[in-house]
């Protein structure tokens, strides 16, 4: 099976009124659909530029802003939820910060079906700024989504820097992992983009980031933006020598598009120059030893 996928590299906006919002997120949607793209990924915190809505005294400040936001949670997914059937795509929207039970907020990266299914993977290992400023708490979770067009999973940015969390999600039957990401800086980024590869080559699956770019003074939660979209993939033959299928311009404001071929992944698994699929669990059985 090929796919057709497009990852946002998303500009945060700022606007007046919700219509405004509803307009923008059409025409980034109906762009895609019109290169044939059949799984949408927009980024980490992109939802974020929602609290311009609120006024100064709201979006200046963290906790008063991710309140505010809840009373737009429904319109959100009911917006995705809408141009996800009526364009018959999949859509990993803007990742939201989600009040919980227990008063503080979870990231909450949703996936949107053409059926009109509706789930969600949370961010499950938290920055320092996230945690000790923002107040966001991990989630407890690990997901695999069931799609037409096959088993998909995501990690949220900070989580593909940690290879346990994509080979749980792998050895489930995963074979693309979405990476939506918010980084402020360049080392951000790279850290990033490096644990993307490596997902890649280790599970020698196809690995997807998009990112926010651009500046946003108005919000202290996303500020600035660094970053480009990519699809990474295994080091192998039928590969690119480097692992990188397509990546975008840094910090430009674009949809990068890439055609994958979910059962080249098959093909290389059994009969690749090395198989690191298979060869995971080999690691464990090393027994370990102080040297002189």
């Amino acid at each position: 099976m090929t796919i057709k996928i497009a990852a946002a590299q998303y500009d945060i906006g700022f606007f007046n009124h919700w219509r405004e919002y509803r307009q923008n997120i059409l025409r980034w949607i109906e762009e895609a659909v019109g290169e044939d793209a059949q799984l949408l990924l927009f980024p980490e915190y992109a939802s974020m530029e929602l609290a311009s809505l609120f006024g100064q005294e709201i979006h200046a400040s963290l906790t008063r802003q991710v309140a505010a936001m809840q009373t737009l949670l429904d319109d959100y997914l009911q917006l995705f939820q809408d141009h996800a059937t009526k364009f018959g795509i999949h859509i990993v929207s803007g990742s939201f910060p989600v009040q919980t039970g227990s008063g503080r907020y979870r990231n909450r990266a949703y996936l949107f079906a053409p059926d009109g299914k509706v789930d969600f993977q949370e961010k499950l290992q938290m920055t320092r700024f996230e945690k000790e400023r923002w107040l966001i708490e991990k989630g407890t979770e690990i997901k695999v989504f069931d799609t037409a067009l096959g088993r998909i999973a995501i990690n949220v940015c900070y989580d593909s820097e940690f290879p346990m969390f994509a080979r749980k999600q792998v050895e489930a039957g995963a074979d693309l992992l979405l990476v939506p990401s918010c980084t402020d800086t360049l080392r951000g980024y790279y850290r990033v983009r490096i644990g993307c590869q490596a997902r890649a080559l280790e599970n020698q699956c196809y690995v997807v980031q998009s990112p926010t770019v651009g500046m946003a003074s108005w919000s202290p939660a996303v500020d600035i933006n660094i970053g480009a979209a990519a699809v990474y993939t295994p080091v192998d033959d039928g590969f690119p020598e480097n692992g990188i299928l397509q990546i975008g311009t840094l910090n430009h404001s674009q949809w990068l598009y890439a055609d994958i071929d979910m059962v080249k992944l098959t093909k290389i698994r059994a009969r690749g120059q090395v198989l690191n699929h298979r060869d995971w669990p080999d690691q464990f059985l090393i027994r370990s030893i102080t040297a002189c």
